[in-house]
């Protein structure tokens, strides 16, 4: 008897327990604090199910619609005009105190500003934009949302954003954990005398550009308008640090923390590209120049690195200093120069985008990769306190690894033993 492929799991997962089918279908994200985002860009709302956030966390509305302003469109002349206030609405989760529950917390921003008749009175209807989803989503699900690109538009990110404030608070509480993100290149234009260890919010927030060294902001921002007013679009790099992450975060062999920090950032729409520490600048140097050397903090007696080429990530798992990442992005898709194209149906036809979008992702962009940024630690730090945290580590201090990190803290201070080798320690080694 001939069984297909469909059948077998319908049958072993009716029949035994021992196997499970779980479908995935691309709209969640997380393994303990889980996110899942809904609706389309010119459909009644768009939101999340925040699943896993532990209780007790105070978060107000105010606090979420802080990082909503700043992701939002109309912002800025170098910014899509949709008018959209992006207001939250937190359905449930949440005590009339502003506490969490620890059960689901659903987020809905409704859409007000919606033109869907820009996308179906006009060959957007039928024609594929390039390098947009258009064709790719018709190729997927064989029908497609064409007002605004439904979920591929980057206001399916509202959802993360708002998660992600949440996110931010409970890093914060935790160990002052701070991420924040800032434009860090347009195009070939890239800033400098951004101290990652010092800069603020504030900075980045002082121009509509958001790069935190302002000479740099003002050419930036004098491409974007020569672009924009082309009827042309520009793309980029973000810049997202985390500070004061613990060591010990992340999991080998595939759940390393770059690895996941790469799948959050590389799922922002427009993302083509991840880099962690000094990513494909370091394959210029050699092992003796990239090497973090380790050092003994002496003040705190924790294990530090002198320099951070490795972005804060060794192995795979954080080491207690800053983590860095790079994220690329790609020019936006609809332009308002004619382009080459096909319909739906296999025509050659040529395509002028019209209507609202971003001639620059970018400073849109930074608040996303912050709250994918954040989203990700706190999967991580969850998962690493039910592992490795669950019950303390009662041996002696001489037994245990020395801190590491630049909040870790050696109990009464650096080691006062001193190392009697004359030279260097010889370690051999015997690696595949």
């Amino acid at each position: 008897m001939k069984l297909s492929i469909i059948g077998f799991l319908a049958i072993t997962t009716t029949t035994s327990s021992a196997f499970t089918l779980t479908m995935g279908t691309g709209n969640s994200f997380g393994r303990v604090f889980r996110i899942s985002t809904w609706g389309e860009s010119h459909g009644g709302g768009v939101g999340v199910t925040l699943d896993g956030c532990p209780p007790r966390i105070p978060i107000t509305r105010d606090e979420i619609q802080v990082d909503l302003d700043r992701r939002r469109p109309g912002q800025s002349r170098i910014t899509t005009p949709r008018n959209e206030a992006d207001a939250v609405e937190i359905l449930s989760g949440l005590n009339p105190e502003d506490v969490t529950l620890g059960t689901p917390i659903g987020m809905l921003v409704r859409n007000k500003d919606q033109r869907s008749g820009d996308y179906l009175e006009n060959d957007m209807s039928v024609a594929y934009r390039p390098s947009h989803a258009d064709a790719t989503y018709d190729a997927k699900y064989g029908v497609r949302a064409i007002a605004g690109g439904g979920r591929s538009s980057a206001r399916e990110t509202i959802g993360r954003v708002a998660a992600g404030a949440v996110a931010r608070k409970i890093l914060k509480m935790y160990n002052g954990i701070e991420v924040l993100a800032y434009v860090s290149k347009v195009q070939d234009i890239a800033c400098e005398n951004v101290n990652d260890d010092t800069f603020t919010m504030e900075d980045v927030d002082a121009n509509i550009v958001r790069c935190p060294d302002q000479a740099s902001a003002e050419k930036m921002l004098e491409r974007i308008d020569e672009i924009r007013k082309s009827g042309n679009s520009i793309g980029g790099v973000v810049t997202c640090v985390a500070r004061n992450v613990p060591a010990g975060l992340g999991a080998p062999v595939f759940d390393k923390l770059e690895a996941d920090l790469a799948k959050a950032c590389m799922s922002i729409p427009a993302a083509k590209g991840f880099e962690s520490g000094d990513g494909f600048d370091g394959t210029l140097l050699t092992g003796i120049d990239h090497n973090d050397e380790f050092y003994i903090d002496p003040e705190t007696g924790a294990t530090r690195t002198r320099t951070n080429r490795s972005g804060g990530i060794q192995g795979g798992i954080s080491n207690g200093e800053n983590i860095v990442v790079h994220v690329a992005f790609k020019p936006t898709s609809t332009i308002a120069k004619a382009q080459n194209t096909v319909t739906r149906d296999g025509q050659e036809v040529e395509l002028r985008g019209k209507g609202r979008h971003d001639p620059c992702v970018l400073p849109r962009a930074v608040p996303m990769v912050e709250a994918m940024v954040a989203l990700t630690l706190v999967d991580a730090l969850m998962c690493q306190q039910a592992q490795c945290e669950l019950f303390s580590n009662e041996a002696p201090l001489e037994q245990k690894p020395n801190p590491m990190g630049s909040t870790a803290h050696r109990p009464g201070g650096p080691n006062e033993r001193v190392s009697t080798a004359d030279g260097p320690i010889s370690l051999k080694v015997d690696e595949e």
